[in-house]
This record gives structure tokens, C-alpha cells and sequence, in this order.
């Protein structure tokens, strides 16, 4: 079987060679830079005629190099057991001094260590100190191994190092050679670099093919190349190219034009014109190429002067168009601005009164009232002073979620109120199985500080003395010494208590006490509060003084009752009623209907401008 394969492989080399360009021996090979180590198997199964064929081998293809310290370096290493150098890359540059080192050779006679021989070759043999020039030269670096027989040591690994450091490798076997080991040796493709020579008669057949590989005719020169546009030369052999614009075949001779339009590399910002092998760059309507041919630029159509717009001229593809200046909006005409009414044709939100003022709008509140943070609504509680202190239910049956949920409602009352300390001032209790104050009446002066002592409250979590909390309320809540206006001042005070369920002490005697004290009482009740306790603890009328909500999620619906009858100019209860014929309500009904009255004069004026407008367009277009 091996002799079989042997011949198949001798028939291909021989197909090879007479394919390859002959090159005469003795012929000067100029291949370029080359670092070129021969690795001679001078084991003692090589016999003693057979080496000195090698000797000729070496020397023949040495006289077709084209030797010198910027072309071929070349190196000869033989081993056995060991490994020894004849010559390293840079000892010679004269073929004679070449040739007498070789003559000189003695066989070393042992065994076959084929891979300690590669392993000099890629770590010694190949270094800077040996001759071989360093790897940023890009010098091709070339093994040529030549072998009897099967390595008695590992090959593959070793080889594949070298091959991975950039050598390409050439395994040449002869007679009992070991096919395997020599394809584990070479680079690829194998069948470029495997030869396999029936005796060391033939291996001169070997020289001819390889120094044809090194030394073959030029294509590129001869014109044999068949490149349809550009053919450039290698050390290997040659490649196609094509000209700028074009691209290379699959059958890497031919040479198609480039649509850079179609595949999207034009880089034109617009249109991408194709042309043969190139393109050219174009822009839209409206758009100027730009010094760079690339990119568009808007045409300032506004520069020529010729636009006659009365606030400002924008540019646009389809020519320029006037703008106004904000404030203002452009007449049918496309050129004038007329101040806009913004009053009129936006949705301003204004609770009571919206005012156009230049560029914008502005909402304004009625005498006695001030305009709040959001611009748009009017304060609740302006003129009422109150002295308001807030009771709430903190027993386990609330839960933490729902006592986050009460704070939030508590919140919410305090932003409808004039929180100041000679406006209405606000403290907080908190029950359970005990009572806390949290912050008395006299503590906070602003409506943001009451918000944050609220946010920070924490949750008690036992029963439910509501009983207990009045007491606390009547006793202390609205004492001075807690921060509550003396009597004499006739500031109202107003309690508000917020429970979840039934009180586990009794409530009638402090609920009883706390009206009998002038305390107005309100009862806020969510789930399952008891309504006949709600009634008991509110002041009269009920109806005026008690909320319910069954669940804490839809508590904000209570606000705006509480709103009405917690700020006196806006309760329907006792602290708001005053007989229509007062002289203060009088003087409030004549302010109110003025400020009617002059919003809806303002309105007939914008009116009748609009009125005019019309009626000079009108008149234009006659």
C-alpha cells in the first residue's frame, strides 16, 4: 500500500515539474529578500553515496540563488540525535564559502530527532543574532526540510509553532520517509509543499521545482498574466488589480465598474449620480453643493432682500416664508404680524381672569385674593385666620400604606391654606393607645416646612383612643403655650379629626367639651368609621362638619368640602355668614362687578379691533 501511494505521489511531482518554468542550473534566481535554512537528515540510516547526493543537491540550487546581505540569506543545519549548524544565515554571501562549508560536511550518524531540528530552526537558526533579518522587515522566512525516515521525537506541535511565527515549511521524504510526519510538517496547501522522491537519485527533480517556485518568469513582465486592468508582482507569483472605480472578478482577472450609488459608500448627503467607474454628487431642490462635493446647503433665498416680510425671512427648500416675532401671529397675507390675543385663542386656565400682555398672557385673582405658585388659580383662605390643628387616626387598623395615604390627604388640605404665622397656623396630633403631638399650632410659619414635618410623621400602630385624643386636643392642642392665638384676637379654631373605626374609650364627654370651647370640629371618617361617632365629634350642622370615604384611595373627593368650610370667606357654615346688606358685602359685590365689568369691556375692545382687521382686508383685496 505504501509503495503504491509512494508512486502515485512520484507521478504527481513529475506532472508538477514539467508544468513548472525549467530553470537551467547554474541560473541566477533574483527572488527578492529571502532567509532560506536547509535542514539535511544526515542520520545513520542515510548512507554514505546517498549523503554525498545531498551534497550536490544543496549545491546546485545554491548556484541558482541570487545570494547578497539585501537578497538571499541562506543556512545549513544537519541533525540526528542532535542538532548542529554547518553555517548560520549570515556567515556567507559568496557561494564559494558556501560550497566548501558544505563539502566540509561529517555525518553525525544517529538517530532521527526531527523535531528537536525544527525546534533550533524556529528559536536559533532564525534569530537576528544568526543572520536572519528581524520581523518588522517582513523578510519571508523559508525551511526546507529533507528526511530518510520516521522522527523518533514529536513533530506536529513543534512544526505548528513555527508555521504560527510566520515560516512556511517544505518537507521533502525520500525512499522510507514517513508520509504522515512530512504533512504534518509542511505549511499549506500540503500538496505545494509534500514531496515524496523515490531515491536520493531523483531529489535533483526536486531542485529544478523548487528553485522554479523561487525564480519563475515574471507574468506580470512577459504579459502572460491575463489581468484585465493592473497586474502586480509578488514573490510568490502575481496578482490582479483594476483601476480606481472598478472592482476585481470572482475570476480574479476581470474587472467591473464600482456602483457606489447603489451600494450606499457614495457618501452624497442628497443624490448620488452614477457615472462609468465613478460618480458625482448632486442636491435637492432648494440646496447648493457644498466645496466639499458632498454635502447640500439651503440656498439664503432671505439675503437677497427681496423677501418683504415685516418681522423675519426663513430660508426653505421651496423658497423663504416670513415668521413673527413671538407675541405675534402672520396675516393672511403671508408678510404682515399682528399682536396675538393669547387670551383668546388658547386654553389659558385662568380661574378668574386672563390678561394679554405683549408676547404672552398673565391670569390675574379678584381684590383680596393672590395669584398661587401654578400662575393660574387664586389662593382659598387669603382672608381667613385660623387656627387649625389635625387629629389623626394612627392605630394598627390603618395600616402603613394607608397612613402614607393620610399624610399625602393632610397635604393637600395644607396647600389650599395661607400658612404664615399671622395667617393660619397648623398642628398635628397623632392617636392610638396613646396620644403624641407631632408639631404644635406654634411651630412651623410656612406651608412647605408643615409638609415636610408631616412627610417625616412616623406610623404608631396599637389601638384606638379617640376619646383620649380629644382630651388632648381641648387641654393642650389650643393652648398658648402650644403656639394658639389668645382669645381675645377672636381667631377661629378648628380641629379635624380623621379616624378609620370605631373608638375603644368614650368620646361624648371631650366631644361635648371641644364645642363647648368654641373649637369648630370636623370629623373625617374612611372605611369603618362609625357614623354616629363622626356626628357626635363634628359641630353643628353635620352636614357641614362630617366627610366619609369608604376606601382610603378615593379620599381627595372630601377636599373640596373641606376647602368650603374650612376657609371662611368661602364657607357655606357659621364662620362665613354675613347679611347681604353689610357694608363689607357691599363693597364686595361692587368689586366683584367692576372686575366683571372690565374684563368684559376688555374683550369688546379686542372684539372690535378684530372687527376692523376684517374690514381692512376687505377693503384690500377690492
Amino acid at each position: 500500500m505504501r509503495l503504491q501511494l509512494c508512486s502515485q505521489l512520484l507521478i504527481l511531482f513529475l506532472v508538477s515539474v514539467n508544468a513548472e518554468s525549467q530553470v537551467t542550473p547554474g541560473s541566477k534566481c533574483r527572488t527578492g529578500p529571502l532567509d532560506l535554512i536547509f535542514l539535511i537528515d544526515s542520520s545513520r540510516s542515510v548512507r554514505p553515496f546517498e549523503f554525498e547526493t545531498m551534497r550536490r543537491f544543496l549545491v546546485n540550487i545554491i548556484r541558482g540563488l541570487d545570494i547578497g546581505p539585501n537578497a538571499t540569506h541562506v543556512g545549513v543545519i544537519q541533525y540526528s540525535s542532535q542538532v548542529q549548524s554547518v553555517f548560520p544565515l549570515g556567515a556567507f554571501f559568496r557561494r564559494e564559502d558556501m560550497e566548501r562549508a558544505i563539502q566540509a560536511i561529517v555525518p553525525l550518524a544517529q538517530g532521527t530527532m526531527t523535531g528537536l531540528a525544527i525546534q533550533y530552526t524556529m528559536n536559533v537558526a532564525f534569530s537576528v543574532a544568526e543572520g536572519a533579518r528581524p520581523p518588522q522587515a517582513r523578510v519571508p522566512r523559508v525551511v526546507v526540510i529533507v528526511t530518510d525516515g520516521r522522527p523518533q521525537d514529536r513533530v506536529a506541535e513543534v512544526a505548528a509553532q513555527a508555521r504560527n511565527r510566520g515560516i512556511e515549511i517544505y518537507a521533502v521524504g525520500v525512499q522510507r520517509a514517513d508520509v504522515g510526519s512530512l504533512r504534518a510538517m509542511a505549511s499549506s496547501p500540503l500538496d505545494e509543499h509534500v514531496f515524496l522522491v523515490e531515491s536520493f537519485d531523483l531529489i535533483q527533480q526536486f531542485g529544478f521545482h523548487f528553485q522554479g517556485r523561487l525564480c519563475g518568469a515574471d507574468p506580470c513582465i512577459d504579459g502572460t498574466h491575463g489581468c484585465q486592468h493592473l497586474c502586480v508582482s509578488t514573490p510568490e507569483s502575481f496578482r490582479c488589480d483594476c483601476n480606481p472605480g472598478y472592482r476585481l472578478a470572482p475570476n480574479n482577472k476581470s474587472c467591473s465598474a464600482i456602483d457606489h450609488c447603489a451600494e450606499g459608500t457614495h457618501g452624497c448627503e442628497h443624490l448620488c449620480i452614477k457615472s462609468n467607474g465613478s460618480y458625482t454628487c448632486g442636491c435637492r431642490k432648494g440646496y447648493t453643493l457644498h466645496r466639499d462635493q458632498r454635502h447640500c446647503t439651503l440656498i439664503d433665498h432671505c439675503s437677497f432682500g427681496n423677501h418683504s416680510c415685516q418681522h423675519e425671512c426663513v430660508n426653505f427648500p421651496e423658497g423663504p416664508r416670513c415668521r413673527c416675532r413671538q407675541g405675534f401671529e402672520l396675516q393672511s397675507d403671508g408678510r404682515h404680524c399682528k399682536a396675538r390675543d393669547y387670551c383668546n385663542g388658547v386654553d389659558h386656565g385662568c380661574e378668574y381672569q386672563c390678561v394679554s400682555s405683549g408676547s404672552s398672557y398673565s391670569c390675574i385673582c379678584p381684590e383680596g385674593r393672590q395669584l398661587q405658585a401654578d400662575g393660574k388659580s387664586c389662593d382659598r383662605c387669603r382672608a381667613g385666620h385660623v387656627d387649625l390643628v389635625l387629629v389623626i387616626d394612627g392605630s394598627k387598623s390603618v395600616r402603613p400604606q394607608n397612613f402614607e395615604l393620610v399624610k399625602r390627604f393632610v397635604n393637600q388640605i395644607v396647600d389650599f391654606l395661607d400658612v404664615s404665622p399671622e395667617g393660619t397656623r397648623v398642628g398635628l396630633v397623632q392617636y392610638s393607645s396613646r396620644v403624641r403631638t407631632e408639631f404644635p399650632l406654634g411651630r412651623y410659619g410656612t406651608a412647605d416646612e408643615v409638609k415636610q414635618a408631616v412627610l417625616a410623621i412616623e406610623y404608631m400602630e396599637k389601638g384606638t383612643m379617640t376619646g383620649l385624643a380629644l382630651r388632648h386636643l381641648v387641654e393642650h392642642s389650643f393652648s398658648e403655650a402650644q403656639g394658639a392665638r389668645p382669645r381675645a384676637q377672636n381667631v377661629p379654631r378648628v380641629g379635624l379629626v380623621f379616624t378609620d373605626g370605631r373608638s375603644q374609650d368614650d368620646i361624648s364627654v371631650w366631644a361635648a367639651r371641644a364645642k363647648e370651647e368654641g373649637i369648630i370640629m370636623y370629623a373625617v371618617g374612611v372605611g369603618k368609621a362609625v357614623e354616629e361617632e363622626l356626628r357626635e365629634i363634628a359641630s353643628d350642622p353635620p352636614e357641614q362638619h362630617v366627610s366619609y370615604s369608604p376606601d382610603f384611595n378615593t379620599m381627595t373627593h372630601m377636599l373640596e368640602n373641606l376647602k368650603v368650610n374650612i376657609c371662611p370667606e368661602e364657607g357655606k357654615g357659621v364662620t362665613e355668614l354675613r347679611s347681604p346688606c353689610d357694608c363689607e358685602s357691599l363693597v364686595e359685590f361692587q368689586s366683584s362687578a367692576l372686575a366683571a365689568l372690565g374684563s368684559l369691556e376688555q374683550k369688546l375692545t379686542q372684539l372690535t379691533a378684530r372687527l376692523e382687521d376684517l374690514e381692512n382686508q376687505l377693503a384690500n383685496q377690492k
